[in-house]
């Protein structure tokens, strides 16, 4: 997918637009899980890499489409993304961060400006929360947001093709439908491939690796009933497992479920 023209932060009426409000809250402090945060708008998923690293990310990105879907991508040292949101700064504008240093996280802060240097490469990565919204209008249920929680995402078995330093698994989120609904599911999310597209798996998460589905990676734990099964997608949370296998020396991402708001509306997204 690729998105060149800045995006305006204002409606018609001159009223901000409410990813731009949202953003602004989180620069000046607010944090938490940004699902069903400004919605009709896009979210991201966010790695910040070196620019002697961010070739061979590109061509993870590239080779990894379903867990990597770039909408968005800087210059080199500049911390804005016109295409996303003109005032969107990518050091202050995620609710929380993650820094990391030989792939350990070494710091979780709020903003990373005190992090930030003239070689990053800042790449935005598309977001299952935009095609939750599409789920919601169908009258699906997700249980992380009717439970007010972090989506449960899981490291798997399913093994990424491999670029430059970058190799690793596959993380999925995991929302649990009845098979009817899951049906249904597959349905809609095919028509977003810019964010993740239809399911990678469903049922049986002993087949991708996932021992105790109650106990997630990342994210919280949500109840699957026992006429549900677990449905997975392929997640934007994938990097941070890719950046601690390769042991990158610098790199920043967002916290697992606290997401770049853009200025980019979800509707825009659907292929069909």
């Amino acid at each position: 997918m690729t998105i060149s023209a800045a995006v305006q932060p204002f409606r018609e009426d001159g009223d901000l637009l409410p990813s731009r409000e949202a953003r602004l809250a989180y620069r000046s402090g607010k944090t938490g899980s940004t699902a069903g945060v400004a919605k009709g708008f896009v979210q991201g998923n966010l790695a910040i890499l070196p620019e002697k690293f961010a070739a061979s990310f590109h061509r993870f990105c590239q080779l990894n489409p379903k867990p990597c879907p770039i909408i968005g991508m800087s210059d080199v040292g500049d911390p804005r993304i016109p295409s996303l949101g003109l005032d969107l700064d990518i050091r202050t504008d995620v609710p929380r961060y993650r820094v990391w240093r030989d792939g350990e996280v070494i710091d979780e802060p709020t903003d990373v400006k005190a992090h930030w240097r003239d070689d990053l490469v800042a790449f935005v990565l598309g977001c299952s929360f935009s095609f939750e919204e599409a789920l919601l209008a169908e009258g699906l249920p997700i249980r992380h947001i009717e439970r007010d929680v972090r989506v449960p995402m899981y490291r798997t078995n399913v093994a990424c093709q491999s670029a430059g330093p970058f190799a690793g698994p596959m993380v999925v989120s995991m929302r649990p439908f009845k098979p009817a609904q899951a049906i249904r599911a597959v349905q809609i999310t095919t028509r977003f491939p810019s964010v993740h597209g239809a399911p990678v798996h469903l049922g049986h998460p002993h087949l991708i690796g996932i021992t105790d589905i109650t106990r997630p990676d990342y994210g919280d734990p949500v109840p699957v009933e026992a006429d549900e099964i677990p449905v997975f997608w392929a997640c934007g949370v994938t990097p941070q497992a890719v950046i601690a296998a390769a042991k990158v020396p610098f790199a920043i991402t967002h916290a697992p479920g606290l997401m770049l708001v853009t200025d980019l509306q979800n509707r825009d997204l659907a292929v069909l």
